[in-house]
């Protein structure tokens, strides 16, 4: 029998790249509402939203999720899910998956490979996962945040750069084709943890590097803490975070993606 664990989806409604995410509408229904639904597919104990705005709460109406109001201050879903872990009172070892608002193409088997390798490694704060990283554009895009790991898995620096950088194979910048040898990796952006981890986070300042790259998993690792990065067993779909990408996902679904 797997881990058990509960997912939180963080939905923000004023995204800066996207204004009112959680309402767009992606193959007729909102986004949230989208994402809310692939998360209930992933075998977990329970399904909440902290929505910040009553109107993506009216959303998830006549889903088997709950909508939990948060407090519209918190600058990271991380922050925002902490604010539920400790208005629900849920024990320290309870693991608590983050499944992102604006991932509708998630396989839900992620969301429990996250719980379950967070479950087989006390010694991890948070488990997350990554995926092989061939195509040269990619790896220069600052939209796809890549991901440098320790010989046992766990997660020395996430970044927005071209990490680790091949300095014979770069001098006259990335590629399209990446040169043999290096193990380039791109984070899948789900996370699992703790709740006692989580009240620990809540109590952290943002961390300068946190604050220059914006990815929140830097404050963790700031602080100390230890990110195990399993690879992911599916690859997942595209997130939603501009105009163009919702354009992509609505082609997707057209041609039955």
């Amino acid at each position: 029998m797997g881990a058990a664990f509960r997912v939180v989806v963080p939905a923000r409604r004023a995204a800066a790249r996207l204004p009112d995410k959680p309402l767009r509408a992606l193959g007729g229904e909102p986004l949230v509402r989208r994402v809310a639904r692939r998360a209930l597919e992933c075998g977990a104990e329970e399904v909440l939203v902290a929505v910040d705005d009553t109107e993506v709460a009216a959303a998830l109406e006549g889903l088997p999720v709950r909508a939990v109001m948060t407090s519209p201050r918190h600058r990271s879903g991380t922050e925002r899910i902490a604010e539920v872990a400790e208005r629900e009172g849920w024990p320290d070892e309870t693991i608590v998956v983050n499944v992102q608002g604006d991932e509708p193409f998630l396989p839900p088997s992620l969301p429990r490979q996250a719980a379950e390798a967070l479950a087989a490694r006390p010694e991890a704060d948070v488990a997350t996962l990554c995926a092989p990283l061939v195509d040269g554009a990619e790896l220069a895009d600052p939209h796809v945040v890549k991901v440098v790991l320790d010989a046992q898995g766990f997660a020395l620096y996430f970044s927005r750069a071209p990490v680790p950088w091949h300095r014979e194979g770069f001098a006259e910048g990335v590629p399209p084709v990446l040169p043999p040898g290096c193990p380039w990796r791109r984070h899948v952006g789900l996370y699992a943890y703790r709740a006692g981890f989580l009240r620990r986070y809540a109590g952290w300042g943002a961390a300068p590097v946190e604050r220059a790259e914006a990815l929140e998993q830097l404050r963790a690792l700031w602080h100390g803490a230890r990110i195990y990065v399993d690879e992911a067993r599916e690859l997942p779909g595209p997130g939603i975070d501009t105009e163009a990408d919702l354009l992509r996902a609505e082609a997707m679904l057209r041609a039955g993606g």
